[in-house]
């Protein structure tokens, strides 16, 4: 899936242990006696990917300013469902946080027909680490130089356009839905197992389009090999400055972003709450963590509980409008 900021396991710590020391966090004074020992973070999807790498470098300099060991646990499955009902079911005493993503709390309540949680009557919200577009790209020998190109050829007498994704249900997938339905760019959706191989088809030309996150071929743009037609986001961002959005272009309906985020259990204590969004934030501000979130393609956030939880109850409600359109369902 967007999932949306993805390094190796090599270069991240690479450059968390050449950042280590390079801006100095002094550690927060406790609320209450918390925390008074180590916070686990639970990312819900295996390591190696966009969500453990965004927890893993958002969490590393945690250590120092709340004076206590960050602890991150993978546990996949079920769409990230599994690890999302865990941190549901823990304590609710803020020392067991979830990094959700749109994916898992504002598409699987209506992929899923029993996700194992309700992501307003289980989790509090947090904050909101980042905000990415998704991106179409073509390859870079491809004849479509531009969205109009595209558009064009969707609407030619046998001019069949095949898009890629990683898998049914993402939101690359709802995205070419819409796109279908709103707009009347008519496309044959190709998934895949993951953004990987969908990658590797779409350089060897068995697919025309590939809709994906931004972090998943930024460097495949950055080197050449593909070109990208548009972005998702409703403003030009960062290192996409150039690719033009699709609400730009006139598809007004087609403005999606995703997003990490961060949400402790239901019943956790307001102030510790508090506590876990002021050092987060604070995290997210030294130049070292920033840097990778906007290298990756996407925009830092790092808003207050009541604004996430805002966005999360709008992006609820607009996914599950297009999970219904597209008639995906997954078990």
């Amino acid at each position: 899936m967007l999932a949306t900021l993805k390094f190796t396991a090599a270069s991240l710590c690479c450059a968390l242990l050449a950042a280590h020391g390079a801006a100095s966090a002094q550690p927060m004074p406790q609320v209450g006696g918390f925390p008074n020992q180590a916070i686990k973070f639970v990312s819900p999807f295996p390591a190696g990917g966009g969500n453990d790498a965004t927890t893993r470098f958002v969490t590393s300099r945690l250590s120092d300013i709340t004076g206590q060991t960050a602890i991150v646990d993978n546990r996949g499955g079920a769409g990230g469902n599994i690890g999302a009902k865990a941190v549901a079911d823990a304590k609710p005493d803020g020392y067991t946080v979830l990094t959700g993503q749109v994916s898992l709390m504002a598409v699987n309540p209506s992929l899923y027909a029993s996700p194992g949680f309700d992501p307003l009557k289980n989790f509090l919200p947090v904050t909101q680490i980042n905000a990415a577009p998704l991106v179409l790209v073509v390859p870079s020998n491809s004849p479509l130089k531009s969205f109009a190109d595209l558009a064009a050829q969707t609407k030619v007498p046998g001019g069949r356009v095949t898009y890629a994704t990683p898998g049914n249900g993402t939101l690359s997938h709802l995205v070419g839905v819409v796109l279908d339905k709103d707009s009347a760019i008519a496309m044959t959706h190709v998934p895949y197992k993951g953004a990987a191989p969908a990658i590797t088809d779409l350089l060897g030309g068995q697919v025309d389009v590939l809709i994906t996150s931004t972090a998943s071929v930024s460097s495949f743009i950055q080197n050449g090999k593909m070109r990208a037609l548009a972005v998702t986001s409703p403003r030009r961002i960062g290192v996409f400055a150039k690719v033009p959005t699709l609400e730009e272009l006139g598809y007004r309906n087609s403005t999606f972003e995703d997003w990490y985020g961060f949400f402790a259990p239901a019943g956790t204590p307001p102030e510790r709450v508090a506590y876990l969004h002021d050092s987060i934030v604070r995290a997210l501000k030294l130049p070292e963590v920033s840097k990778l979130i906007t290298e990756g393609g996407s925009e830092v956030v790092g808003n207050t509980p009541a604004a996430f939880a805002a966005q999360l109850k709008e992006d609820i409600a607009r996914w599950s409008r297009v999970v219904k359109l597209s008639g995906a369902k997954l078990d």
